[in-house]
């Protein structure tokens, strides 16, 4: 066979393995994913038994399970069913791993993509638990980075943060050389208050985990006021309720003499009026006899009568001219 017929044998193989594999992946593309879920999720401890549940979105011929990208097992399936169940009784080291699913789809035809991975964690309480450790300690307040330390020197080899009422782990890290991993909260807010724990993945092995170990709480609340800002607003409450207080005094004050001044108006306008005339006392009169002068000192006063002229006019008496004794009489 000449090299150019070789060439193009080749060629052709070459094409319709192509061409296979991209119609393949074309059907594939087609078909829905499934969904793979684990019942229970965790807490799973060695001897458990585990439910695993692949959702199926169209009918399916077979449903295939994968444990860490290996063929596990497989269902055959009917038209009207959608989920397909895989049971592990007596969960063992080595069923640990992560899961994933796949569907022989009927009409259409061909193979459905893998469902999203999952992860079979299970418990190992033959192991210690952690210890744990919060700094600072429980109360801080907002803005505050906070540190949780897990620590096992023997078996640890990777270390897992977990918050009550979260199903997975918060955070992973791997340990220190005295087996210790330290988690660090930045700048905590009240959504960070809650309790913590730790735990282990066991050296050497899988997804072989140890228990949970004893727990720490934070408490995350409010930071206190510079000091002087309530102190500043309760005086500036006071000095308004003051002002206002002073400002009330003074209308009152001004009310008060604005009354007086018009009564003492009014009372000297009434003074002023035509008619009115002031009474004073009425001079008495005296008359002395001529022949009882002798030896008597006179003085003269002027006696004044009420007058019944109204002001203004020219017509005045002359005021009589009253002689009386001041002095006293001698012998004749």
């Amino acid at each position: 066979m000449s090299p150019r017929c070789s060439c193009l044998m080749t060629s052709m193989a070459v094409n319709l393995i192509l061409g296979w594999w991209l119609v393949a992946v074309s059907r594939a593309q087609q078909l829905p994913r499934p969904s793979l879920l684990l019942h229970p999720s965790q807490g799973v401890s060695l001897g458990n038994t585990v439910t695993l549940r692949c959702h199926l979105p169209q009918p399916a011929t077979r449903v295939e399970l994968y444990r860490d990208g290996q063929w596990r097992s497989r269902k055959e399936m009917d038209q009207e069913q959608d989920v397909a169940e895989f049971s592990l009784a007596g969960i063992k080291k080595k069923d640990s791993g992560t899961y994933q699913c796949q569907y022989q789809g009927l009409a259409p035809a061909g193979t459905s993509e893998k469902s999203d991975p999952v992860k079979l964690v299970v418990t190992d309480h033959s192991y210690p638990p952690p210890g744990i450790s919060l700094s600072p300690k429980e109360h801080v307040e907002i803005g505050t980075n906070v540190t949780i330390q897990c620590s096992n020197q023997e078996y640890g080899a990777a270390f897992l943060l977990h918050k009550d009422g979260h199903s997975s782990p918060i955070q992973q890290q791997e340990p220190d050389y005295w087996g210790t991993a330290t988690f660090t909260l930045f700048g905590v807010t009240p959504a960070d208050s809650g309790t913590y724990r730790c735990s282990y993945r066991i050296r050497g092995c899988c997804l072989l985990f140890s228990p949970l170990g004893d727990n720490v709480t934070l408490e995350v609340i409010p930071r206190p006021a510079p000091p002087g800002v309530n102190g500043g607003a309760s005086r500036d409450l006071v000095a308004v309720v003051v002002g206002r207080w002073v400002a009330v005094i003074v209308f009152i004050i001004i009310l008060t003499v604005s009354v007086l001044l018009v009564a003492q108006r009014r009372q000297m306008q009434r003074d002023e009026r035509p008619g009115a005339t002031s009474r004073g006392p009425e001079a008495v009169q005296f008359q002395v006899s001529p022949g009882d002068s002798e030896g008597l000192t006179y003085a003269q006063l002027q006696a004044v009568t009420p007058s019944t002229h109204p002001p203004g006019t020219s017509t005045t008496p002359e005021p009589p001219i009253i002689y009386a004794e001041v002095g006293t009489r001698g012998p004749r």
